[in-house]
């Protein structure tokens, strides 16, 4: 998946897989989990101290990942709608 965009329209084009014009927690998920995949690099589904830039830090679980994710899309659903449309996208992290 090409993660390098340029403008909100395309955020939300790329990240908006069934095509309906705003992004749930899932797709979400699944496209900001793009650096974390490509990083655990023996597929286990922990980022190890090595699989992380500088070969340093915690440990860090799929599940932590995807934790902080879905905090981080409830702060940006400004209208608590459950989904982020281009605006929401746009906005700076809350």
């Amino acid at each position: 998946m090409a993660a390098q965009v340029t403008a909100t329209s395309d955020y939300l084009a790329k990240m908006d897989t069934d095509g309906d014009g705003r992004v749930s927690l899932a797709e979400y998920q699944a496209w900001m989990s793009y650096a974390f995949d490509g990083m655990d690099v023996d597929g286990d589904g922990v980022l190890s101290p090595s699989e992380q830039p500088g070969g340093r830090g915690r440990p860090i679980t799929r599940e932590q990942h995807l934790a902080r994710l879905a905090d981080r899309f409830r702060r940006q659903d400004l209208d608590g709608n459950g989904f982020l449309d281009a605006r929401e996208l746009s906005a700076p992290p809350q």
